[in-house]
Protein backbone atom coordinates (compact mmCIF):
# COMPACT_ATOMS: atom_id res chain seq x y z
CA UNK A 1 0.00 0.00 0.00
CA UNK A 2 1.18 3.50 -0.84
CA UNK A 3 -0.19 6.04 1.69
CA UNK A 4 -0.57 8.82 -0.89
CA UNK A 5 -2.25 6.71 -3.57
CA UNK A 6 -5.99 7.02 -4.07
CA UNK A 7 -8.41 6.13 -6.86
CA UNK A 8 -11.61 8.15 -7.29
CA UNK A 9 -14.50 7.92 -9.73
CA UNK A 10 -17.85 9.46 -10.53
CA UNK A 11 -20.84 8.40 -12.65
CA UNK A 12 -23.38 10.90 -11.31
CA UNK A 13 -23.89 12.52 -14.73
CA UNK A 14 -23.61 11.49 -18.39
CA UNK A 15 -20.01 10.35 -18.03
CA UNK A 16 -17.72 7.74 -16.57
CA UNK A 17 -14.89 9.70 -14.91
CA UNK A 18 -11.93 8.61 -12.81
CA UNK A 19 -8.78 10.08 -11.30
CA UNK A 20 -5.75 8.43 -9.75
CA UNK A 21 -3.43 10.30 -7.38
CA UNK A 22 -0.02 8.90 -6.46
CA UNK A 23 3.23 10.55 -5.48
CA UNK A 24 2.01 13.98 -6.48
CA UNK A 25 1.03 12.80 -9.96
CA UNK A 26 -2.45 12.68 -11.46
CA UNK A 27 -3.93 10.35 -14.07
CA UNK A 28 -7.35 11.17 -15.47
CA UNK A 29 -10.03 9.52 -17.61
CA UNK A 30 -13.44 10.90 -18.54
CA UNK A 31 -15.66 9.27 -21.15
CA UNK A 32 -18.99 10.90 -22.03
CA UNK A 33 -21.88 8.41 -22.01
CA UNK A 34 -25.60 8.57 -21.36
CA UNK A 35 -25.77 4.94 -20.26
CA UNK A 36 -23.50 1.93 -19.87
CA UNK A 37 -21.52 3.23 -16.89
CA UNK A 38 -22.10 0.00 -14.96
CA UNK A 39 -20.40 -2.02 -17.70
CA UNK A 40 -17.63 0.50 -18.39
CA UNK A 41 -16.57 1.59 -14.90
CA UNK A 42 -14.40 -1.34 -13.79
CA UNK A 43 -12.56 -1.73 -17.14
CA UNK A 44 -11.89 2.01 -17.14
CA UNK A 45 -10.45 1.85 -13.62
CA UNK A 46 -8.22 -1.07 -14.54
CA UNK A 47 -6.98 0.80 -17.62
CA UNK A 48 -6.16 3.85 -15.50
CA UNK A 49 -4.23 1.76 -12.96
CA UNK A 50 -2.33 -0.02 -15.73
CA UNK A 51 -1.42 3.30 -17.34
CA UNK A 52 0.10 4.47 -14.05
CA UNK A 53 1.79 1.14 -13.30
CA UNK A 54 -0.13 0.84 -10.04
CA UNK A 55 -1.90 -2.23 -8.70
CA UNK A 56 -5.07 -2.50 -6.67
CA UNK A 57 -2.99 -3.47 -3.62
CA UNK A 58 -1.12 -0.15 -3.81
CA UNK A 59 -4.24 1.89 -3.09
CA UNK A 60 -4.65 3.52 0.32
CA UNK A 61 -8.24 4.54 -0.31
CA UNK A 62 -11.14 4.95 -2.70
CA UNK A 63 -12.94 8.22 -3.40
CA UNK A 64 -16.40 8.32 -4.93
CA UNK A 65 -18.75 11.02 -6.15
CA UNK A 66 -22.03 10.61 -4.27
CA UNK A 67 -24.18 13.07 -6.22
CA UNK A 68 -26.58 14.76 -6.40
CA UNK A 69 -27.16 13.67 -9.96
CA UNK A 70 -28.48 10.77 -11.96
CA UNK A 71 -30.19 8.37 -9.55
CA UNK A 72 -28.88 5.17 -11.16
CA UNK A 73 -25.45 6.63 -11.90
CA UNK A 74 -24.89 7.59 -8.28
CA UNK A 75 -25.88 4.11 -7.10
CA UNK A 76 -23.44 2.50 -9.57
CA UNK A 77 -20.46 4.43 -8.21
CA UNK A 78 -21.37 4.11 -4.55
CA UNK A 79 -21.92 0.35 -4.83
CA UNK A 80 -18.62 -0.07 -6.69
CA UNK A 81 -16.74 1.98 -4.09
CA UNK A 82 -18.18 0.00 -1.20
CA UNK A 83 -17.39 -3.29 -2.89
CA UNK A 84 -13.81 -2.30 -3.70
CA UNK A 85 -13.22 -0.98 -0.19
CA UNK A 86 -14.50 -4.20 1.34
CA UNK A 87 -12.47 -6.41 -0.99
CA UNK A 88 -9.25 -4.39 -0.63
CA UNK A 89 -9.58 -3.64 3.08
CA UNK A 90 -9.23 0.12 2.58
CA UNK A 91 -11.56 3.05 3.30
CA UNK A 92 -14.03 4.43 0.78
CA UNK A 93 -14.77 8.13 1.13
CA UNK A 94 -17.80 9.85 -0.37
CA UNK A 95 -17.58 13.36 -1.80
CA UNK A 96 -20.61 15.27 -3.05
CA UNK A 97 -20.65 16.77 -6.52
CA UNK A 98 -21.29 20.20 -5.00
CA UNK A 99 -18.24 20.21 -2.74
CA UNK A 100 -16.11 18.90 -5.61
CA UNK A 101 -17.24 21.81 -7.81
CA UNK A 102 -16.31 24.28 -5.07
CA UNK A 103 -12.91 22.67 -4.42
CA UNK A 104 -9.95 25.06 -4.75
CA UNK A 105 -12.13 28.04 -5.61
CA UNK A 106 -11.94 31.14 -3.39
CA UNK A 107 -14.43 31.22 -0.52
CA UNK A 108 -17.14 32.25 -0.02
CA UNK A 109 -18.67 30.75 -3.15
CA UNK A 110 -22.08 29.37 -4.08
CA UNK A 111 -22.42 26.31 -6.30
CA UNK A 112 -25.45 26.43 -8.60
CA UNK A 113 -25.64 23.17 -10.52
CA UNK A 114 -28.28 22.31 -13.11
CA UNK A 115 -30.80 19.81 -11.70
CA UNK A 116 -33.01 19.87 -14.85
CA UNK A 117 -36.77 20.48 -14.81
CA UNK A 118 -36.11 24.19 -14.30
CA UNK A 119 -34.37 23.61 -10.97
CA UNK A 120 -30.86 23.81 -9.55
CA UNK A 121 -28.88 22.24 -6.75
CA UNK A 122 -27.53 25.06 -4.59
CA UNK A 123 -25.01 25.11 -1.76
CA UNK A 124 -22.95 27.92 -0.22
CA UNK A 125 -19.36 27.28 0.83
CA UNK A 126 -17.65 29.67 3.24
CA UNK A 127 -15.62 28.73 6.32
CA UNK A 128 -18.08 25.83 6.62
CA UNK A 129 -20.45 24.50 3.95
CA UNK A 130 -24.07 25.55 4.23
CA UNK A 131 -27.00 23.18 3.68
CA UNK A 132 -27.58 21.87 0.16
CA UNK A 133 -30.99 22.48 -1.36
CA UNK A 134 -32.90 22.24 -4.62
CA UNK A 135 -34.57 25.42 -5.82
CA UNK A 136 -36.28 26.77 -8.96
CA UNK A 137 -34.26 28.63 -11.58
CA UNK A 138 -33.16 31.36 -11.84
CA UNK A 139 -31.25 31.50 -8.56
CA UNK A 140 -30.34 34.93 -7.20
CA UNK A 141 -27.39 34.93 -4.78
CA UNK A 142 -24.84 37.52 -3.78
CA UNK A 143 -21.14 36.99 -4.34
CA UNK A 144 -19.10 34.53 -6.38
CA UNK A 145 -20.83 31.56 -8.02
CA UNK A 146 -19.87 28.47 -9.98
CA UNK A 147 -21.65 25.52 -11.57
CA UNK A 148 -23.44 24.59 -14.78
CA UNK A 149 -26.50 26.72 -13.91
CA UNK A 150 -24.36 29.80 -13.27
CA UNK A 151 -23.44 30.91 -16.81
CA UNK A 152 -21.42 33.91 -15.58
CA UNK A 153 -19.80 31.99 -12.72
CA UNK A 154 -16.25 30.88 -12.14
CA UNK A 155 -15.10 27.77 -13.99
CA UNK A 156 -14.26 24.70 -11.93
CA UNK A 157 -10.67 24.66 -10.74
CA UNK A 158 -10.23 20.96 -11.52
CA UNK A 159 -11.89 18.14 -13.43
CA UNK A 160 -14.63 16.67 -11.25
CA UNK A 161 -12.96 13.29 -10.62
CA UNK A 162 -9.67 14.95 -9.65
CA UNK A 163 -11.47 17.20 -7.18
CA UNK A 164 -13.21 14.16 -5.67
CA UNK A 165 -9.83 12.42 -5.39
CA UNK A 166 -8.10 15.37 -3.72
CA UNK A 167 -10.90 15.86 -1.18
CA UNK A 168 -11.02 12.13 -0.41
CA UNK A 169 -7.24 11.96 0.00
CA UNK A 170 -7.36 14.86 2.48
CA UNK A 171 -9.87 12.87 4.58
CA UNK A 172 -7.99 9.58 4.67
CA UNK A 173 -6.46 10.31 8.08
CA UNK A 174 -9.83 10.75 9.82
CA UNK A 175 -12.64 8.20 10.25
CA UNK A 176 -15.35 8.65 7.62
CA UNK A 177 -18.83 7.18 7.24
CA UNK A 178 -19.42 4.69 4.46
CA UNK A 179 -20.30 6.43 1.20
CA UNK A 180 -24.03 6.82 0.59
CA UNK A 181 -25.96 8.39 -2.29
CA UNK A 182 -26.59 12.10 -1.75
CA UNK A 183 -30.03 12.78 -3.18
CA UNK A 184 -31.92 16.06 -3.08
CA UNK A 185 -34.78 14.74 -5.20
CA UNK A 186 -36.64 11.43 -5.30
CA UNK A 187 -36.11 8.88 -8.03
CA UNK A 188 -37.94 9.33 -11.35
CA UNK A 189 -38.90 5.66 -11.47
CA UNK A 190 -41.51 4.45 -9.01
CA UNK A 191 -41.81 0.84 -7.84
CA UNK A 192 -44.53 -1.10 -9.63
CA UNK A 193 -47.99 -0.83 -8.12
CA UNK A 194 -49.18 -4.20 -9.38
CA UNK A 195 -50.34 -6.60 -6.66
CA UNK A 196 -47.89 -9.39 -5.79
CA UNK A 197 -48.33 -12.73 -7.53
CA UNK A 198 -50.64 -15.27 -5.93
CA UNK A 199 -49.02 -18.60 -5.15
CA UNK A 200 -51.45 -21.37 -6.09
CA UNK A 201 -51.80 -24.37 -3.75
Amino acid sequence: MRPDTLLAFDTSAAHCAAALLSGGQVWLRCEPMDKGQAERLMPLLEELLAEAGIGWSDLAGIGVGTGPGNFTGVRISVAAARGLALGLGIPAIGVTRLEALAHRLPRPITVIEDARRGEAYVQEFAAEPGPARITPLPVAVAGAVTGSAAPDGLPSALPLAQAVAEIALSRLSTPQPRPAPFYLRGADAAPPSDPPPVILP
